[in-house]
This record gives structure tokens, sequence and C-alpha cells, in this order.
């Protein structure tokens, strides 16, 4: 996709809402590497090719294997996920193609199991995010395949 506004630039002030996001992510008590995982998932679900090829290399520069990124629009059937990464990735999704205007009840106890309320207030708002990136950048495009891992990092300090 041709880039229309380079949002990230001519944007800053609206983006800034959402950095400041990020920045909350980064301090949380779940895992940066299951936060990635669940853009990526949530990047695939939407769509958006820029998010997919900025968390693939992130993801990869962390050390996440080639064949649990191949296989994780299939979760479900493979072997290789953990229950903590498999909640995660079930609210991601029921948060994402949001149906009868709630999260299942199984999903949301699964989760629960998994995740203290603290951490599952978290995943939320990481869902939300990379959704609200996910939506950014398919409205006005984004240069794919440019992004370099790491360049969008954030601290928790």
């Amino acid at each position: 996709m041709v880039q229309r506004i380079n949002v990230f630039e001519k944007g800053q002030s609206a983006m800034k809402s959402l950095y400041g996001l990020g920045i909350y992510l980064a301090k949380s008590p779940v895992e940066q590497s299951l936060f990635h995982l669940i853009y990526f998932r949530v990047s695939q679900i939407n769509g958006c090719a820029f998010c997919l090829d900025m968390h693939s290399k992130d993801l990869r520069a962390a050390g996440e294997t080639e064949q649990r990124l191949f296989v994780l629009d299939a979760w479900r059937e493979a072997p290789f996920y953990t229950e903590r990464e498999r909640a995660a990735l079930a609210w991601a999704e029921a948060l994402t193609k949001i149906k009868g205007g709630q999260v299942p009840d199984d999903i949301y106890e699964a989760a629960r199991e998994q995740f203290s309320e603290e951490e599952l207030i978290d995943l939320t708002f990481a869902v939300i995010t990379i959704n609200s990136y996910n939506r950014v950048n398919i409205a006005f495009g984004a240069a794919v395949g440019t992004y370099q891992p790491g360049a969008y990092a954030v601290s928790a300090k």
C-alpha cells in the first residue's frame, strides 16, 4: 500500500496518546515477549502489513522461533504454545473479533486462570493498543519492509 499520510510525522499530537499506552505497557508485569506475540497475532487478524513486518522482526530479534511465528495463525492446533500464551491469544482474538457484545465466559475464565486482574487489564490494553495501531496504519498506509528491529522500542524507565 502506498503511504497516504505519514501519521507518525503529521499526527504527532494524536499519536502521543498511543505512545503513552506503550510506555505504560513497558512497565507491565506481563512478559514483553507475550505482548509482542499478541501484537503479531492481532496484526494477522487485521491484515496490517506494517505491524506484521515490525513485530516479526522484533520477535525474531528477541529469540522467537520461525516455527512459532509461521504457525501462529493455527495456534490452537500446534503443540508449542504454553497455556499462558494460549489464554492470551484467545483473549486477544476475542477482543479483536468481538461477537455478541462480549468476550465469552470460557475465554475469560481461561484468562483468569493464567493472569492476575492487573495482568488481564494490561493484556486488554495491549490488545486495544495494537488494534489502534493496525487501524491507523491500514487507514493511512505505512512503508512496509523498512522497519529495523527495536526502532520503536519503549523503555520501562
